[in-house]
């Protein structure tokens, strides 16, 4: 068992950055720009090429250049948690080779999708990326995309083998495991939620952050609800989430990220 006391290196409002594009072509330009308004705005971390960046229909030569970008546009002035994840090992290794020799913080590894890995499986594929690097790998747990979810045990065995499992993105929406991994790990195990709508309930019950969809179109607002909740102004960070919830409900009123992209050309981001 960790500390209970500390907090994670990675904590509060990220972004889970989407990759503009113009004609075909990632927008290199609206993605510097989107960088900065982000870091202006009190985001404390930026995620591309998550799944909210379209990491499984980029090309490879787009996914490592939209990191380079990021992390040269950022400047060292946040962390960046690079999406490197694939139903693929051998792919996920390579992505999270080139993330951190390109300087990136920490790494995002989704449990692998479509093939429906057992437990066993599940741990070899974090295991083979968390061999081969040595920034914190953040394992993203998400069944409604990958149906497979990575259970705590099994997130034990991968906390005691390797130092740099770093802590995870949680998008089961279950708001009862928070308190179970820290107790389980400390506080040093960054705890980020990957669902909006339960983001709030979520730190409540433990959690450090969120990696946000809703954050690229307002991401003071989600920067001030986590300020607000850190703050231990309760009040305030309810009245925020509760102003957010019909705009984090209209990010998926489609298949993500169509609605949030959407949502950006209107605010003129690109």
């Amino acid at each position: 068992m960790g500390d209970h006391t500390t907090m994670p290196q990675f904590f509060g409002s990220y972004t889970a950055l989407i990759t503009p594009f113009r004609d075909g072509q990632v927008d290199e330009a609206a993605f510097r720009k989107l960088v900065d308004w982000q870091i202006e705005n009190g985001t404390n971390g930026l995620v591309p090429v998550g799944t909210t960046g379209e990491s499984p229909t980029l090309s490879h030569q787009e996914h490592d250049r939209v990191i380079e970008i990021c992390i040269e546009q950022a400047a060292g002035r946040v962390p960046i948690i690079a999406g490197a994840g694939s139903n693929s090992t051998a792919e996920a290794v390579r992505l999270a080779k080139h993330a951190a020799g390109a300087g990136a913080d920490a790494v995002l590894i989704v449990s692998p999708y479509y093939n429906k890995p057992t437990q066993e499986g599940l741990y070899c594929h974090f295991a083979a990326v968390a061999e081969t690097i040595d920034v914190p790998v953040i394992i993203y747990d998400i069944p409604g995309r990958s149906i497979v979810s990575v259970n705590d045990a099994t997130l034990a065995r991968l906390v005691k083998d390797f130092d740099n499992i770093g802590g995870i993105k949680d998008a089961t929406s279950n708001v009862a495991r928070p308190p179970k991994l820290v107790t389980m790990f400390g506080n040093g195990f960054a705890q980020l939620s990957g669902e909006d709508a339960t983001t709030l309930p979520y730190l409540a019950a433990g959690g450090h952050g969120a990696i946000s969809v809703t954050s690229n179109i307002a991401p003071r607002q989600v920067a001030d609800m986590h300020n607000a909740w850190r703050a231990g102004d309760v009040a305030t960070a309810q009245e925020i989430n509760r102003r957010l919830l019909p705009v984090h409900e209209a990010m998926f009123c489609e298949a993500s990220p169509g609605p949030v992209k959407y949502a950006a050309e209107l605010l003129g981001i690109c």
